[in-house]
């Protein structure tokens, strides 16, 4: 009929597929996983239409960068299919890209995209040019024994977690939309080795582009530890071709502002070096873990890539490991700027010839402290410390966060709570002008109980009692292995489990409220630094509430807000999904209420400032 010949606006999309022009295609009738050599894309030629696929959720802002609305979608009836790559959309290319990556330490080969089919890159009028990826769309060359789908928890997820990261105003690839269907895959949810049906879901993914470190360690020769090497070891002229079309297309300051190709591409390192920096020390400053910082899962772009383990700390700990195969704790909390450093002398190695050794060696040796800057600037945000810099500025955030970590205190709700501390008068009191700010820290840390279990050792008994064991009869021996990283961090617990053991629930409090009045004096004596005399002070006091409300969020995908959202989905209610989204796209206000779907809800706090999520919700597994 007539109104079938009109097109829509997902089928006027206005795809430009450079990647695929500008970078080497396999383009093979083979089917199955394989090694794709001299490439760095492989064409999907068969598309796996999922069973009565539904579009669930919208992100407005994610598809308005493809001058999109949520009625765009609504009104196509083919939008289903379109968004979950099971029709083919006007003018996209499905293909796979082929990357390699180094996994927990150890160079894993090649990897690639096992689950993501890329569709292609729109250029949006208003927004500039975005690549488009379904995630979950079926099997590719680089499956390896999977079966290319991803299920609803764990899209749900990545969904959620994309859109409020962008709100929260830190780089990440976006989510524009949510597909679920009835096509069913097994899986093992709790790792119980009981595999149950769940839903295969699909995520429409955004970004300038995906391209990872890991795209540039397919050209690895044979690594001396795993044996492995990537699928196009050697072939330096595809690298150079991939590292022009990245300079050129993503960093185009660099290309215009070096005529000679070191220089170019040194400079181009020192960026990414330098993005990646102040990613981590965004991440670090909300209290984000990632989970999987392989090489494979690190953006070129300095942008958060692979929603996989994620979580956002609740009560402050610097050896917070979210990912429940991290087993040593490689990608805890406080090992992530280490561990993105690593990283980038992975990427440096990578491009070989492409930068001078001791230069990418003088650019990496520039990442701490450029990390440690972007970190202080943000710290002295989320503490109202807008008008100067001051050399204690820095140990008073650690003695802050070591505060946080003895107390057991949340970490977005602490720092929330800091603009509620009283500018300094002359003549405070500080028990008493301080106290009810104090107070409401004090509802967000921990009783004793909670801190025994929290501060006790990770490690096996018989290890541990095998150090102890070595503590009684070679002294010199313990000292030597006491120094370790590991082990200093188990007898550090053990220190504070044996005090906790020694102290009943009253005597903490009173410890805890001291500690706070103590720390919070020193804050507000630094807060009076900001007014120099010659500044309006309302102005000054204004200014700080409005930086610190800006910076501290309100709340954050707690795993337990997310797990609400995944159990009201998988009984069909995707409402809870698309009212979280609502408040996550607004994390700084105050107008938009959270609650839990079970209402654990005390004394009219909202989620934001639940402390304690259900016991059910601390048992999370994403496949």
């Amino acid at each position: 009929n007539a109104v079938s010949l009109v097109s829509t606006a997902l089928e006027r999309l206005p795809f430009n597929n450079t990647a695929l022009r500008r970078l080497p295609v396999e383009d093979s009738e083979e089917t199955g996983s394989r090694t794709v050599p001299a490439a760095c894309f492989s064409r999907i030629r068969a598309l796996q239409p999922l069973v009565r696929p539904t579009v669930v959720a919208q992100s407005p802002s994610a598809l308005s960068l493809l001058d999109l609305t949520e009625q765009d979608v609504l009104s196509d009836p083919l939008s289903p299919e379109y968004l979950s790559g099971s029709r083919l959309l006007p003018g996209s290319e499905p293909a796979a890209h082929c990357y390699s990556g180094h996994q927990f330490g150890l160079f894993a080969g090649q990897l690639g995209d096992g689950a993501v089919v890329y569709l292609g890159e729109v250029e949006s009028g208003t927004h500039g040019r975005w690549e488009i990826q379904v995630k979950g769309a079926g099997v590719t060359p680089y499956s390896r024994d999977g079966d290319g789908r991803k299920v609803l928890r764990s899209s749900i997820r990545e969904f959620l977690c994309s859109e409020a990261m962008a709100a929260l105003g830190i780089p990440s690839t976006r989510a524009a939309s949510l597909v679920t269907s009835d096509l069913y895959v097994n899986r093992d949810p709790l790792n119980s080795g009981r595999r149950v049906p769940e839903r295969c879901s699909v995520v429409l993914r955004l970004a300038p582009s995906f391209i990872r470190f890991g795209s540039f360690e397919i050209f690895q020769g044979r690594d001396d530890f795993s044996g492995l090497q990537g699928p196009s070891a050697g072939r330096h002229d595809i690298r150079a071709q991939l590292l022009d079309y990245v300079i050129e297309t993503f960093y185009p300051c660099v290309q215009q502002t070096h005529g000679n190709r070191k220089e170019r591409n040194l400079a181009f390192f020192r960026e990414v070096m330098v993005r990646t920096a102040k990613l981590v020390a965004q991440w670090q400053c909300v209290g984000f873990c990632h989970g999987v910082l392989n090489t494979d899962n690190m953006s070129i772009l300095g942008l958060t890539l692979d929603y996989g383990p994620f979580g956002f700390m609740d009560r402050f700990d610097p050896d917070f490991v979210c990912n429940a195969s991290d087993k040593r704790g490689r990608y805890s909390y406080q090992a992530q700027p280490f561990v993105c450093r690593w990283n980038l002398a992975r990427l440096a190695e990578a491009l070989g010839s492409e930068l001078e050794a001791a230069q990418a060696g003088a650019v990496l040796d520039e990442f701490t402290l450029t990390y440690e800057a972007f970190y202080l600037g943000i710290m002295r945000k989320k503490l109202g410390l807008v008008r100067r810099e001051e050399l204690e500025d820095s140990e008073l955030v650690s003695d802050l966060l070591r505060l946080m970590h003895n107390t057991g205190a949340d970490f977005t709700n602490t720092f929330r709570l800091l603009s509620r501390v009283p500018w300094p008068e002359e003549g405070d009191s500080e028990g008493a002008t301080a106290g009810p700010a104090v107070d409401l820290i004090l509802q967000q840390c921990a009783s004793v109980e909670e801190l025994k279990v929290a501060n006790k050792p990770t490690m096996e008994d018989r290890e541990l009692a095998m150090i102890l064991s070595m503590a009684q009869t070679n002294p010199v021996m313990f000292g030597m292995v006491a120094d370790t990283p590991g082990v200093s961090q188990q007898l550090e617990r053990m220190g504070r489990l044996k005090g906790l053991l020694e102290t009943d629930q009253g005597e903490l409090k009173e410890k805890q409220r001291e500690d706070w009045i103590r720390w919070v004096s020193r804050y507000r004596r630094r807060l009076a630094m900001e007014c120099d005399g010659t500044t309006d002070l309302s102005l000054v006091k204004k200014e700080r509430l409005s930086v610190m409300n800006s910076t501290n969020p309100r709340v954050v995908l707690r795993n337990y807000i997310a797990q609400n959202s995944i159990q009201a989905a998988e009984k069909g209610d995707f409402s809870e999904v698309n009212r979280v989204l609502r408040v996550l796209e607004n994390p700084y206000s105050d107008a938009l209420e959270l609650e839990p779907l079970d209402g654990a809800h005390r004394n009219g706090q909202t989620a934001a400032y639940d402390r304690k999520p259900p016991a059910w919700a601390q048992r999370i597994c994403i496949t």
